[in-house]
């Protein structure tokens, strides 16, 4: 890798009024509404010229809350790749290479262990 390899992180939620109110009030923030086609989701400030990264609260139909519901994102040249490889070398996919609106494309695969992960491209 020739970058820093966590670019986004993301929690689940299956009410995203409570959920939105309880970040919103923990931490002191106004979360933004991001236009996504297919999911809804909350991001949460960003900094650009700080260190770290942000996420989101995210809302799919058909995708829990609890359990592993906050995911790292990796960054990938085309995250269609790296779901193949996850695939290949025993994981599996959770949700195919996706489009998330002008922010690319996302794929959820579960490692071999159980956690799922998210791969994040733009193209």
């Amino acid at each position: 890798m020739t970058h820093n390899p966590v670019v986004w992180f993301e929690i689940y939620v299956q009410d995203m009024d409570r959920a939105k109110t309880f970040y919103e009030s923990v931490f002191q923030v106004k979360l933004e509404k991001l236009a996504a086609p297919v999911v809804e989701m909350w991001n949460f400030p960003v900094q650009a010229k700080q260190t770290g990264t942000s996420g989101s609260l995210v809302h799919i139909k058909g995708v829990p809350s609890g359990g592993n519901s906050t995911i790292v994102y990796f960054a990938c040249t085309d995250c269609a790749v790296e779901e193949a490889r996850a695939a290949k070398y025993g994981g599996k996919i959770q949700k195919g290479k996706m489009p998330i609106g002008e922010n690319g494309f996302v794929s959820l695969v579960q490692d071999t262990e159980g956690n799922v992960i998210g791969l994040h491209s733009m193209q």
